[in-house]
């Protein structure tokens, strides 16, 4: 290998200590699950394994995890949140679909149980999930119905004179779809359907919302679908082959009156129901704001993704050798200035999406803990907001890296496929990503209009009051012109740059709702400014992680870490601010000289 050219430069850096604060008390089971998967051949992914062998090897190797490793995720799902995604992290780089299996039985079946669930829920099931005797479903999804939950048309009615709910699935359209776990290995389903009550009046029955119902669909021995369920298998997917995803219908199925997870509601045995929230949505609310730890597990798993698809881009770029000046050795593609720009921004991103998600996963842990209803609110819009960002950004990456590494990149070996493949899902489950922005923007706008009124922020958004005011005002005309290395490198003038974007984009966007408003009505005009309020969930999400990435650098205690750290930070800030520079010259809050 040549001399870097700019060794002279070079910062070194102390890998130990930069890993040990990025990783934290984490480290070691991580290490501890990659060397006991590199220790067993037999569970290591074949490339071009067929989908039948690799479903059952996924459940051969999440079987090995927990009754040979002795690795038990189960146990932290709600203890300690932040071990268990530092697990799923892992898991996730041995094989996607090992991943996405795990997170299906202990995140989604029995995070339902653990979240939704109540004391005698626990009893009965906690330890079957925890040593994998009783796999299971997360059956939300429908034909005709995935981001609109409230809208699901499973039915489960109450009969009083057996004590018993009945599962029906009234029409093709409200077939569970796309259920993991379903197809092969599954034995009981977390079934959310709507409530049905007898009543004494005209209507006959009530509607109580929807409500999730544990369900068995197999026999516990024998694995024979159990009577009036059908099973289907949803077959080959563009990625995630080794994860069994099904289709569940139900025809008069009973269950016991103790199966419905009654956390937030309940019904007594002649039928009277009760619950401590007093309306559908407040309990639809609830059920959902419990359910928010996969759409956190999910941003920070696609971090793993961006984090390996990178680090395989960039030592191939360091070593690949192509071209050069005349009668001179060839150069590393990455002294290319276009191969710098494609994946140094990306590297950039990858640990300033690290430290947003672990910031993402303490606020989740500590409203686990609290149940504060200012937290719940604001982990919802955050994880929201990161989940989407991140995802979309990591699938455009595995892309770029993939043609960044040429005609070896195309090596199914070398992984690229494979992981573009499994992470192109996580645009869209637990939340399509188009609509979770929608949240985050409608978030943002009710933020908005209670700093008007008076109200308070919550944590995240505090920043908007002091923006919004900045933004009001004219750009200061000297700062808009100061161009040393200094000033484009200190944070405040960077993060002071994002959050300006932010406050505009919100200011003008609800100007524009208000007026469209009194013509299109609110439907007609939140449509009209759909990609005005998209732009603005990215640029208040960006915001938010610049911020952490700053606030990260500055708490780094080892100095050759927090200067490797700075210099990252330094290229996220103004990669982005470059990439809208357009937005900041025609305002004047950046002069021409200081954009070059």
């Amino acid at each position: 290998m040549l001399t870097c050219a700019k060794a002279a430069n070079k910062l070194e850096v102390d890998k130990v200590s930069l890993s040990t604060y990025m990783r934290g008390k984490n480290r070691d089971i991580q290490e501890k699950i990659i060397e006991f998967f590199e220790s067993r051949p037999d569970l290591q992914t074949p490339v071009g394994v067929s989908m039948n062998e690799h479903r059952e090897l996924c459940m051969r190797q999440l079987v090995a995890l927990v009754r040979e490793a002795k690795i038990k995720p189960f146990r932290y799902v709600v203890d300690d949140p932040a071990k268990y995604f530092a697990i799923t992290e892992a898991i996730g780089s041995i094989d996607v679909s090992l991943g996405i299996k795990l997170g299906v039985q202990f995140s989604l079946w029995g995070g339902s149980v653990l979240n939704l669930g109540t004391e005698k829920h626990r009893d009965k099931y906690f330890d079957g999930i925890d040593n994998l005797d009783y796999p299971g479903c997360f059956a939300m999804t429908e034909l005709h119905h995935g981001s609109n939950v409230q809208g699901l048309q499973t039915t489960a009615t109450f009969d009083p004179v057996t004590d018993e709910f009945i599962i029906d699935t009234p029409n093709d359209g409200a077939i569970k779809w796309w259920i993991g776990n379903a197809a092969v290995h599954g034995k009981f389903a977390t079934v959310f359907a709507k409530l049905i009550l007898p009543t004494h009046d005209s209507k006959k029955v009530s509607d109580m919302g929807v409500h999730a119902f544990i369900v068995p669909i197999r026999d516990l021995n024998t694995l024979q679908t159990l009577p009036g369920i059908e099973i289907h298998d949803c077959g080959h997917k563009v990625g995630l082959n080794g994860v069994d995803n099904g289709a569940l219908r139900f025809r008069s199925v009973r269950i016991p009156r103790d199966n419905l997870l009654n956390r937030f509601g309940d019904v007594s045995q002649d039928g009277k129901y009760t619950s401590s929230l007093p309306t559908i949505n407040k309990r639809f609310a609830a059920m959902l704001g419990e359910l928010v730890g996969g759409r956190v597990g999910l941003a920070y798993a696609s971090v793993g993704f961006l984090k390996i698809s990178v680090t395989i881009a960039v030592r191939y770029s360091l070593l690949r050798q192509q071209f050069g000046p005349p009668e001179q050795p060839e150069v590393s593609i990455l002294d290319y200035q276009s191969q710098q720009h494609k994946l140094m921004p990306m590297l950039a991103s990858s640990y300033a999406f690290h430290f947003a998600t672990q910031y993402l996963v303490q606020k989740y842990s500590e409203m686990k803990k609290m149940h504060d209803e200012q937290l719940v609110a604001d982990v919802h819009a955050l994880s929201a907001g990161l989940k989407a960002y991140v995802t979309s950004y990591t699938a455009k990456s595995l892309s770029t890296c993939r043609e960044a590494c040429g005609g070896h990149g195309y090596a199914a070996v070398n992984r690229f496929g494979s992981l573009r493949n499994d992470h192109d899902i996580f645009q869209t489950f637990e939340g399509d990503n188009t609509v979770l922005m929608q949240q985050v923007a409608a978030d943002l706008l009710k933020q908005y209009k209670d700093k008007f009124q008076g109200g308070t922020l919550s944590v995240t958004w505090n920043y908007l009051r002091e923006s919004m005011n900045t933004y009001l005002s004219q750009p200061n005309p000297i700062i808009a012109r100061w161009e040393s290395a200094d000033h484009l490198r200190d944070p405040k003038f960077q993060l002071d740059a994002f959050r300006y974007r932010t406050s505009r984009l919100l200011q003008s966007v609800a100007a524009r709702l208000r007026k469209h408003s009194k013509t299109l009505g609110t439907f007609g005009a939140w449509n009209r400014c759909l990609n005005h309020l998209l732009l603005l969930a990215e640029s208040h999400t960006e915001s938010v992680i610049l911020a952490k990435f700053i606030e990260a650098v500055h708490n780094c205690p080892d100095a050759s870490s927090r200067a490797a750290l700075k210099l990252v930070c330094d290229l996220y800030a103004l990669d982005h601010i470059w990439n809208d520079i357009g937005t900041y010259r025609n305002v004047d809050y950046v002069a021409p000289n200081k954009a070059k």
